[in-house]
């Protein structure tokens, strides 16, 4: 059974935003969709999924991504095939349009996993990626936001998954296809005024994003000191397994650790080896749409 979840962040998202949140998350499911239901294969699904949330500027991914102190964007994404294991990610990249991309190139045309800043731009321009420049991904609303923290020394990350109205985003997709291969990616500007240099979770294999097609696959969103506590992505893939599959059950217990243990915010998008969906959040709000192939229509929810 084909199968698709996509998120575009669990944060405390504004009643403004909300509209171009749902037609966000539901624009890139229909783009996955319409892959997996042409017998595509889940990589392309989840890559193409976020790509055009990377190009969509309601979120934090791509263009329209979040300034870091420094006034800069720098970008992070990690993808994961779980019939190979095999997996790709890049962060601080600061000249790549979509970072997402580039992590499947790292996948499969390297044969390292993580590549960051200068050497993962060298890498893309070896790999036939153009190159973009800050202005093609800043933003006036971020450059506006940035301006109105700059030089604050006690302006800090944690809380902009609570209330606090701080913007916060991340993109990430699951999906299985047709031949029951799931694929996740995970893709983010980082958190709103981070220290240039600052990796979180996205981009990190087992905390941002991880998939086994023998157990299911996870991506995840919030805030990204809190998940790599945790090992985020692949706890949660353990608790799938370790509870035969209840995706919906292992989102919830996923959830609830993070609070436990480390006081965290955020949020997961679960799929099983069987194509079935869990969802948990402990913010406000999140972003997600859903669909598989015994639904009739999908499922977008702010």
């Amino acid at each position: 059974m084909s199968s698709l979840i996509i998120h575009g962040g669990a944060w405390d998202i504004p009643d403004d935003a909300v509209e171009a949140h749902r037609k966000g998350v539901a624009r890139a499911l229909e783009i996955g969709w319409h892959i997996l239901e042409t017998a595509g294969s889940s990589v392309d699904a989840v890559e193409k999924a976020i790509l055009s949330m990377e190009d969509d500027e309601t979120f934090d991914a791509g263009r329209g991504s979040h300034l870091n102190a420094a006034g800069q964007v720098e970008l992070d994404a990690s993808i994961m095939n779980g019939r190979t294991m095999s997996c790709g990610a890049v962060a601080c990249v600061r000249f790549v349009r979509n970072p997402i991309g580039l992590a499947r190139k790292v996948m499969e045309e390297s044969e390292h996993i993580l590549l960051v800043g200068e050497g993962a731009e060298l890498f893309a321009k070896d790999r036939g990626i153009r190159l973009c420049t800050q202005e093609d991904l800043i933003i006036d609303r971020e450059r506006k936001r940035w301006n109105g923290v700059r030089g604050r020394k006690n302006f800090t990350t944690k809380d902009a998954f609570r209330k606090s109205k701080k913007p916060s985003d991340t993109v990430g997709a699951v999906a299985i296809d047709s031949f029951g291969n799931i694929a996740v990616g995970t893709s983010t500007g980082g958190t709103f005024n981070k220290t240039p240099g600052r990796v979180g979770d996205s981009p990190l294999i087992g905390c941002g994003s991880y998939a086994d097609n023998s157990i299911g696959g996870v991506s995840t969103t919030g805030w990204g000191e809190g998940m790599i506590k945790v090992v985020m992505a692949k706890t949660v893939v353990d608790l799938l397994e370790y509870n035969n599959g209840d995706a919906q059950k292992a989102a919830e217990e996923g959830i609830r650790h993070l609070k436990d243990k480390v006081d965290g915010h955020g949020g997961v998008i679960v799929l099983n080896s069987r194509g079935e969906f869990g969802i948990s959040f402990n913010t406000p709000r999140m972003a997600y749409a859903y669909r598989n192939s015994d639904m009739d229509a999908p499922v977008v929810r702010v």
